[in-house]
């Protein structure tokens, strides 16, 4: 009767748990490193102050990436499998991580990405990968260029 007990006890606490955006059991998420600093895909509600929205349509959107099929052509690529030195520490969680989260619901003061492989675009990603989205890149880049270029906030 006691274990019952006991386990009636913890599941509402386990449930509170995931509820609020926690993880039974933690998994790799798309994140990028910018020098000292990463951008990861959101995963709980108090971690997300940037939220961007995806469009079909061309004339809404505030940033257009550019899908290219080769990743020397790009300026973001991820490709799965391949491990460098840095990769274990380099997406920690620290107090300069920011988080991005994608948004259903366009907002005017948020960027709106609009996807497409015609070239002209604000960035270019190329993206094999099982853990990435087009979209989780998409994401993280113009996340981590917002009012920056990428390449400079590396520094």
């Amino acid at each position: 009767m006691l274990r019952v007990k006991i386990l009636a006890s913890a599941v509402p606490l386990l449930l509170a748990g995931v509820v609020a955006g926690g993880e039974l059991v933690p998994e790799a998420r798309p994140c990028i490193a910018l020098g000292r600093a990463s951008m990861q895909i959101a995963t709980a509600p108090w971690q997300n102050p940037l939220h961007v929205s995806f469009t079909d349509d061309p004339e809404t959107a505030t940033v257009r990436v550019q899908i290219v099929d080769r990743a020397e052509l790009a300026d973001f690529a991820v490709i799965d499998d391949m491990r460098t030195a840095d990769t274990d520490d380099s997406c920690s969680v620290n107090p300069e991580t920011s988080f991005v989260s994608i948004s259903d619901h366009v907002s005017g003061s948020e960027p709106v990405i609009y996807l497409s492989q015609s070239a002209g675009a604000d960035y270019r990603i190329f993206v094999q990968s099982r853990t990435f989205s087009v979209r989780d890149a998409a994401a993280l880049v113009v996340g981590a260029g917002r009012g920056v270029r990428l390449a400079d906030r590396a520094t």
